[in-house]
């Protein structure tokens, strides 16, 4: 796979040669346990998988080698590189721009743009509506699109389908970057609308079935309540008495791949079940998109689920708090022990006190005596897709500090073995 030119601020030694050696282990990637390491009064079990992916390398190279190339032009970010904290404050610094928040509203007008303005697109792509505004102003984005191939991919099936005349399901957060971008360009070759979750999932399929041949006799809702209850997640012109009829699912590709997997599961009986299908005629109701989530995702989901398997006391998350991917891997941790969500290692105030995200309230919490008694204590620790390693670095150094551990930390790389 290619390799990237990322500032030296993100990377890590540490982190770098435990990599390595587990590449060198298993070339196929199919060990998803642990590398542990011993540090005597102190055991950590680092994910096989975690850090940065491919997509968040590749935009922040062009990012950083855009700024170094065009000294004396204005240079704006669309919104946010990727969800971290530390790349966008960086990013920041040496004098970029943002034009939207992450949620798509406006910072910087549109009009004050110059045709010699440099604009960059970040790793989630953009609507096909923003891509106009910035052509009819003169600027050229081709050369500065940072979007993701993986979310691109997305786009790709999504018009493969919609040309046989299927209506696209998108499994996403609608309020997201990529589910926007995603949701643009599948809008515009076919009906399209979002769905956050299973709940959603299930009240799309009462809307299915009131759109199938009529031989249910009971109606949960009126179809007109699709319009309220689905506002801002369908597109113009969506037709609940036929839009409904041929559907295919595609998803934001940071979604947990077992949710996806459920409601595409799901959808696809309903379709069997509303219209009486078989094997041989599934296909004529429900397209076969297969799973679009990307490789980094899945492989961090992995990683984690093998990291659970590990007996352990508590376990560490870290990457940026409005990070999809990440807050999958918090949700997996939380299913089986304490889990803390950090951004960084400077959220660890103590042996005794820690400042985590509670991702399902989105706030910050102080906790207490988080530190287990255990000895040596077992803990757990992975990174979303756009977190350096630096920061996971820096994370383990602190906890070592903790228990006398730095020198142990110095020389444990030579003996690291999977757990």
């Amino acid at each position: 796979m290619k390799t990237f030119n990322v500032p030296i601020i993100y990377r890590s030694p540490l982190i770098t040669a435990i990599k390595q050696q587990r590449r060198l282990q298993d070339k196929m990637k199919k060990d998803f346990m642990p590398t542990r390491l011993d540090l005597g009064d102190l055991q950590i079990f680092l994910a096989r998988h975690f850090g940065f992916c491919y997509g968040v390398e590749n935009a922040i190279e062009i990012s950083f080698r855009t700024i170094d190339e065009n000294p004396d032009r204005r240079i704006f970010l669309l919104s946010e590189m990727i969800h971290n904290p530390q790349v966008n404050a960086d990013l920041l610094a040496r004098g970029v721009t943002f034009l939207q928040d992450t949620y798509g509203h406006q910072l910087i007008p549109f009009e004050t743009l110059r045709a010699d303005d440099i604009v960059i697109i970040p790793a989630f792509g953009t609507t096909l509506e923003i891509e106009e505004k910035l052509r009819n102003i003169g600027i050229q984005t081709e050369k500065y699109n940072t979007t993701c191939p993986f979310v691109e991919k997305v786009w790709n099936r999504s018009a493969q389908i919609a040309k046989k005349d299927y209506t696209i399901i998108v499994h996403g957060k609608p309020g997201h970057e990529e589910t926007r971008a995603t949701f643009s360009h599948a809008a515009a070759d076919t009906p399209t609308v979002v769905v956050k979750d299973m709940k959603e999932a299930q009240e799309l399929a009462s809307y299915i079935k009131q759109s199938g041949p009529g031989t249910l006799t009971h109606h949960p809702a009126p179809k007109e309540d699709f319009y309220t209850r689905f506002k801002g997640q369908y597109s113009e012109g969506f037709d609940i008495t036929k839009d409904l009829q041929r559907i295919g699912v595609v998803n934001q590709t940071t979604m947990l791949a077992s949710d996806t997997q459920a409601i595409a599961d799901f959808l696809k009986q309903t379709m069997i079940d509303t219209y009486g299908l078989t094997t041989a005629t599934t296909e004529d109701r429900f397209a076969d998109t297969r799973d679009t989530l990307c490789y980094a995702t899945l492989d961090n989901q992995s990683a984690v689920n093998g990291l659970l398997d590990t007996p352990a006391d508590l376990a560490i998350v870290v990457g940026g708090y409005n990070s999809s991917n990440t807050s999958h891997l918090v949700e997996l941790c939380e299913e089986k022990l304490p889990t803390y969500f950090i951004s960084s290692e400077e959220k660890i105030i103590s042996p005794t006190e820690i400042l985590h995200y509670n991702f399902h309230e989105k706030k910050e919490h102080l906790t207490k005596d988080w530190l287990t008694a255990q000895n040596p204590p077992r803990i757990l620790i992975s990174s979303g897709a756009s977190c350096p390693d630096a920061l996971v670095e820096g994370v383990i150094r602190k906890l070592a500090g903790y228990y006398n551990a730095d020198a142990a930390l110095e020389t444990a790389a030579a003996g690291l073995t999977p757990s």
